[in-house]
């Protein structure tokens, strides 16, 4: 019999509930998927800020509707959920990517094949390894948002701007992260895992670095927008000055991100800045 998972609730809650009163931690043995449970929950008025953990998902959702296969231990899945009233909403899976790319991995390594795998970002909204082994999807992002109906009075946001005279929504930031190898059978490119990172590290504690710097990078991304993120995520651009294909059959080469989140890609008609995430863009071979 599989021993349980030492989840750290406790940890995270101590750190997370100074920033965000009310918050609570939930870890469910299993659900259909941890972003479609908090977006139900926000479409009843449950807009408290929660943070919910599954250690099984049978309906686990990607961007564009793929499906996510995870095993009990094998991945890391979690959703996020809190009222947010940023200025701009451009580029907040960007911001989100950073963010856990830099908790995983604070330094970058050096490329070789005697140094660990690289956690890379690949616009808009996925976890890449780079190094000796080649590209590799670590795992991937999925930001949701539901209407949500502030409370009276709310107090000015970090921005200038009160959050009732902002854009007001319940923003649910899903992860799902690959723990342990995986196999690559059926998909587009190979998997990657923590363990590629840093052997040893499991979804307990990934959890626990990846959680309170995350709300602080939103509370900063609410009142500055991503803009002051943009270098940090050229750090770990996967894309910068590689070849590249949209879903719409056209190609050229990446030339990073604006400081709104848009994809720069130089093509023969120019250069074009993609904004919607329902565009594809892969790296050509």
């Amino acid at each position: 019999m599989t021993a349980p998972i030492r989840w750290p609730a406790e940890a995270v809650w101590e750190a997370v509930s100074p920033l965000l009163p009310g918050f609570t931690v939930e870890v469910l043995p299993s659900i259909d998927s941890t972003n479609t449970e908090l977006m139900r929950r926000a479409r009843a008025g449950q807009c408290d800020p929660t943070l919910l953990v599954a250690e099984q998902q049978t309906a686990g959702r990607g961007r564009m509707g793929r499906a996510w296969q995870s095993d009990i231990g094998s991945s890391l899945m979690m959703s996020l959920g809190l009222p947010l009233a940023p200025a701009d909403w451009s580029g907040l899976s960007l911001a989100v990517g950073v963010s856990v790319a830099e908790s995983l991995q604070p330094v970058l390594p050096s490329v070789g094949a005697a140094h660990p795998a690289r956690v890379g970002l690949k616009w808009p909204n996925d976890l890449w390894l780079g190094g000796a082994g080649g590209d590799r999807k670590l795992g991937g992002i999925l930001v949701e948002t539901a209407s949500f109906v502030s409370p009276q009075g709310a107090a000015p946001a970090a921005g200038g701007l009160p959050h009732t005279q902002r854009y007001q929504r319940y923003v649910v930031v899903g992860i799902g992260i690959n723990v342990l190898p995986r196999s690559g059978d059926g998909m587009s490119m190979p998997p990657g895992s923590l363990q590629d990172v840093e052997p040893g590290l499991d979804a307990p504690a990934a959890l626990l670095r990846i959680v309170p710097p995350l709300v602080g990078l939103l509370r900063s991304f609410e009142g500055y927008g991503f803009g002051p993120m943009q270098p940090r995520f050229a750090a770990r651009d996967v894309l910068q000055g590689r070849a590249v294909t949209l879903s719409d059959g056209t190609a050229g080469t990446a030339h990073g991100v604006g400081e709104d989140g848009a994809l720069l890609v130089h093509t023969d008609a120019g250069m074009q800045a993609i904004t919607s995430s329902e565009i594809s863009v892969r790296p050509v071979a």
